[in-house]
């Protein structure tokens, strides 16, 4: 199963994750890193297809893809 994980640390808020993602899984969370950012993350991971089109788009490299 296909796996859409945030680096928390290197997450900068900047939502494009959550603007490209075709299965609209991906949105900020509540939780802030260090640098008080609210990051994203995957709201539900059973329907993550593991496209990589987030990770792809993230300027800041901070989303792995796992298949």
């Amino acid at each position: 199963m296909p796996k859409a994980v945030v680096l928390e640390k290197y997450c900068k808020s900047c939502r494009l994750c959550v603007d490209i993602c075709p299965q609209k899984i991906m949105d900020i969370s509540t939780r802030s890193n260090e640098k008080g950012y609210f990051v994203a993350a995957c709201i539900d991971q059973e329907k993550c297809t593991g496209c990589t089109l987030c990770a792809t788009v993230c300027p800041d490299v901070a989303i792995e893809v796992y298949k």
